[in-house]
């Protein structure tokens, strides 16, 4: 996966986990998945994939891997 691609798909994972996150906490109204611990946990998880996903095409940019 190229550098920018991978930087802007966990982009978009860290977003919509933080908004699954926000809902399952409660914090966010309006859907069948507000206070529903499953989405919470399947918040963090995303978001935490998006996350790994960043630093690995960032540390492949860094070290001149990026394809």
């Amino acid at each position: 996966m190229r550098g920018s691609s991978a930087i802007g798909i966990g982009a978009v994972c860290v977003l919509l986990g933080g908004l699954w996150f926000l809902q399952g906490i409660g914090m966010v109204g309006g859907s069948f998945m507000t206070g529903s611990r499953l989405w919470l946990f399947i918040g963090l998880v995303v978001m935490l994939g998006g996350l790994t996903l960043i630093a690995g095409a960032l540390r492949a940019r860094r070290n001149g891997r990026a394809d």
